[in-house]
This record gives structure tokens, C-alpha cells and sequence, in this order.
């Protein structure tokens, strides 16, 4: 009978520890995270407040299978959206559009089928022996590793032109749409992959199969390929030989636009197939074709998506340490262009907008120009006069509101533009993530260096939820979001804060 008892108090007992440590991680969400990585095995700590740039990660609801590290990923800065509202669109371009969004033809099954499909169907290859360096498949790292997992499984089906498969990892719609997104953006060579794919989903949200869909290139693939090879070779061998990474890429995109004609109604117009083999495309099959023809020069090129009046896709350059911005297709003329030819984020701003996973490459930056001589010369080097003054007596609301002037202009914004409480950042936040719309979406304000500690908290709190994030999730008719936040030191003692968001 002491037995018994004994027993029966250790279990009471043990069962009270852990109702502790339950409490005490709900509580601590930071202890929480710490086991998780002790467990996970990770040896990775987030510092949400390093020295110039802090940053703090929320995800809420579904996980959206992005690193929302993905800003801080490059190192070059963060791509600011303009409004639509602002775009000024040249006549003479706005139709050389022609884009096409993925397109997910996702379908509920009953559990019974997707069991059975989990049993039956197989994952086809992994890919466990490819690696994607982020210089040129910047996609790949905008993931998490487990979706990473995915990313590689779907290129090795692709490559075997496997059509159906079980995904490896759990996986739910929304995540698989960022993974197919990130892998037919990184992958130009993969040109009789479709912009679209099926895929069927239990009642928990899981898929249990995963179907591609190809072009008619995949029906005799290797003939294909011979030819798609042939053809980049011919403008290749022109540019192999030349000095730099400039001029190749000027010989490149000089060459491409001269065999290329924009044609709407163009086969397989996604591809860099249609526009290097068949010499028409759209857009896409202009930036696809030049992406691959760069990354085949060893020239850091990415496939940028977005809206210029319509869906659109163009090109983000890496030349050195730069980022520039080229739209092959506008500059489509006779003779060659050169208004979209590398060109910043803000000489881009007035026709183009990145979208989806796009907003996550790298900004692209101002050009350096070079001063004049005028600049450098003082106008008038003669040392003035000077006169004693009568010392002013000392007004320290005077001196409080001149030093705060002084710390504006430093940090070159104007006092409208601070959130100066928690109450005026809460407001900001729903006026613009209500404006923004549903997706994924990025607004920025600006807020005093000594207002950080308290957002910091109040996010790690999840105090947000109730701040603005329930009321415009009930705007926008939406359930779920993901958001990180992260600050910019502006000088003078005020951050600028980026917010990029997802909801669906």
C-alpha cells in the first residue's frame, strides 16, 4: 500500500512540474525559443537589437514557409514599394507586359484518399545532392530549411520530369506556392516547367500530392535541349570574349532585344526557350532568356516579378557590388534603348513594382555621380567678418525644439512623419496595412529611437494582435498573417521601421 502511494504522489508530482514549465514558457516566449533550439539543435539565437539594424519576427496563424530573415539575407538594403498610384507608365510600353502569375489548382480530398495517396504515391527524387549558392539562386534562401527540403525535391522531379509526387516534408498550400514560386524563379533552364501546378490537400491543410505541369518540349526533351543549347551558345560565344562584366552584359542585352520580337500571343511565352528557339515572347520569356544567358556568364542575375499597368517581369543585375534594374523588353526598340537599362529602385519607381517574393531581392541602389569641379570651388573664400553678439539668455524649450530640428534634418525626415507613442505607431500600422490590401505587402514609418524597446515588447508580447493587426485582418477579410518588422538607424535618434507582411 506505501508503494501505491508513493507512486501515486511522484505521478501528482510530475504532473505539476509540468504544468510549471508549460506556464513559465507561455509566459516567456524567449525561454521558449531558446529549448526550441537547444532541442532543434539549431546553435542559432535571433539578437533583436543589434547595433544598426533591429529587427523582430512574428509569424501568426499558418507558417508561411518564408525566412522572413530574407531582408537582412544580402546585406544591400531593403526594397522600398511605391504606390500604384504613383506609377507614370509610358505610352509606347504599357502593353509589352504578358506575365503569368503561378497558378495553384489546389482541391480538397477526404482523409481516407489522402491516406491512401500517402501510402501509395512516391516522393520521386529528392535532390539531397544539389546546393544553391545565393549569389545565383536567391529564392532558395528565402526559404526555411524545411521548405528547402521541398525547393530541392520539386527541381529533381522537375529534371526527371516526374509529374506527381507526395511532397517529403508537411507541407500546407500556402507554403507550397512560395516553394514552386521560388523554384521556377531561380531556374530559367527549367524551361518546359509551366507557371502552373495542381495539388490536393486533407482537412488538416496538408498536401499529400503534388502535380506539374509541362509544355510540349518535355514530350521529346532532349532534342530540346540540344537546340535551346545551340542557340544560347551563338550569343554566348560573343560575349565570352569581351573584357568585363559590363560589356557583357550590354552584349547580352543588345543582341537578345535584336533577335527577339515582342509577340503577345507567342508559344510557351513564360520560357526562355520561346524567346532564345523561337525569337517571340513576352516578358517573361525576355527575362527568363536573359537571366539564364547572365547566370551562364557567371553574372548574378535574377528574375524580378511585379506590376508596370499590368502583370510584368523584368531583371535585377548584380555588376560588382551594385544592383541595377534592366527590362529587356521595353527596351525593345529600334534601335536598342537603354531608358530600363540598369537603372535604381527609384529611377524604377515611377513604371515599376516588385511583387511577390520579388520584394525580397535586393534593392537596387543610387548610382554614384561623380561632382563637378564648381562643387568643390568655395564661391567666396574670403573669412567673413566677426562681430561679438550679446549672449541671449537660455531658453530650454527653445534649445529642447532647436535640437529636435537639428536631429530631424540629421535624420532627413520631417516631424509629421514620427510616431512619437504607441498609440500614434498602432494607427499608422492599420491605416496602411489597410490601404496595402491582402498578400504580401510592405509599409514603413518612423518612430524615436527611445519608442524601440517598447514595440520590441509589445511584438514579443504579441500585444500587436490587439494594437491594429485583429482590426485590419477583419478589414481585409482575411484570418491568418505573418509579419517582420525591422528598423533602420536613421541618425538623430529616430528609426525608420519596414514592416513586410503576408495575409491570407
Amino acid at each position: 500500500m506505501k508503494t501505491v502511494k508513493t507512486l501515486f504522489y511522484s505521478l501528482v508530482i510530475i504532473i505539476l512540474l509540468g504544468c510549471i514549465a508549460v506556464l513559465v514558457c507561455a509566459l516567456n516566449p524567449s525561454l521558449t525559443q531558446s529549448l526550441a533550439e537547444k532541442i532543434n539543435g539549431s546553435g542559432q539565437t535571433v539578437d533583436s537589437r543589434p547595433s544598426e539594424q533591429p529587427s523582430v519576427n512574428v509569424n501568426s496563424g499558418a507558417d508561411t514557409g518564408i525566412n522572413w530573415d530574407v531582408v537582412t539575407v544580402f546585406g544591400d538594403g531593403i526594397y522600398i514599394s511605391p504606390s500604384r498610384d504613383e506609377l507614370q507608365l509610358p505610352a509606347q510600353s504599357i502593353d509589352k507586359t504578358g506575365f503569368e502569375q503561378i497558378v495553384d489548382d489546389a482541391v480538397q480530398i477526404k482523409d481516407d484518399e489522402g491516406d491512401r495517396l500517402q501510402e501509395t504515391l512516391k516522393t520521386g527524387p529528392l535532390g539531397q545532392g544539389y546546393s544553391f549558392d545565393k549569389t545565383y539562386y536567391p529564392y532558395y534562401h528565402m526559404l526555411t530549411d524545411t521548405m528547402q527540403q521541398l525547393y530541392r525535391q520539386i527541381y529533381a522531379n522537375v529534371m526527371e520530369v516526374n509529374s506527381e509526387f507526395v511532397p517529403v516534408v508537411g507541407v500546407n498550400t500556402n507554403q507550397l506556392k512560395n516553394v514552386f514560386e521560388a523554384v521556377y524563379n531561380d531556374h530559367p533552364e527549367l524551361f518546359w516547367l509551366e507557371t502552373g501546378y495542381s495539388c490536393k490537400y486533407m482537412r488538416n491543410g496538408l498536401c499529400v500530392a503534388v502535380t506539374l505541369h509541362y509544355n510540349q518540349t518535355a514530350s521529346c526533351l532532349q532534342d530540346s535541349k540540344i537546340l535551346f543549347d545551340a542557340k544560347a551558345n551563338e550569343i554566348l560565344a560573343g560575349a565570352m570574349g569581351l573584357s568585363d562584366a559590363a560589356a557583357k552584359e550590354q552584349y547580352v542585352y543588345d543582341t537578345l532585344a535584336q533577335k527577339v520580337e515582342y509577340r503577345a500571343d507567342a508559344g510557351m511565352n513564360q520560357s526562355a526557350y520561346s524567346a532564345l528557339v523561337n525569337g517571340e515572347s513576352v516578358c517573361a520569356g525576355y527575362a527568363r532568356a536573359f537571366q539564364y544567358l547572365l547566370q551562364q556568364l557567371q553574372i548574378p542575375c535574377y528574375y524580378c516579378t511585379g506590376f508596370s499597368g499590368e502583370d510584368h517581369a523584368w531583371n535585377i543585375v548584380k555588376l560588382g557590388s551594385e544592383y541595377f534594374n534592366v527590362d529587356v523588353t521595353w527596351d525593345d526598340t529600334d534601335p536598342v534603348g537603354y531608358e530600363y537599362y540598369n537603372k535604381t529602385d527609384e529611377e524604377f519607381s515611377k513604371t515599376h513594382i516588385r511583387t511577390g517574393l520579388s520584394v525580397y531581392l535586393p534593392a537596387c541602389g543610387q548610382k554614384k555621380v561623380q561632382s563637378s569641379v564648381d562643387d568643390l570651388i568655395n564661391p567666396n573664400p574670403q573669412k567673413p567678418l566677426e562681430y561679438e553678439e550679446e549672449e541671449e539668455e537660455y531658453d530650454p524649450e527653445w534649445e529642447a525644439y532647436k535640437k529636435k530640428q537639428e536631429n530631424l534634418e540629421k535624420a532627413g525626415i520631417t516631424e509629421d512623419e514620427v510616431r512619437e507613442t504607441m498609440e500614434e505607431y498602432y494607427a499608422d500600422c492599420l491605416k496602411q496595412m489597410v490601404e496595402e490590401g491582402a498578400g504580401m505587402q510592405q509599409f514603413t514609418n518612423v518612430i524615436p529611437e527611445t519608442l524601440w524597446d517598447k514595440v520590441e515588447q509589445a511584438y514579443l508580447a504579441e500585444k500587436h494582435k490587439a494594437g491594429y493587426v485583429d482590426e485590419a485582418l477583419k478589414q481585409l477579410g482575411k484570418e491568418n498573417f505573418a509579419i517582420q518588422l525591422q528598423g533602420q538607424r536613421l541618425g538623430g535618434g529616430y528609426y525608420r521601421l519596414y514592416h513586410n507582411i503576408s495575409t491570407w
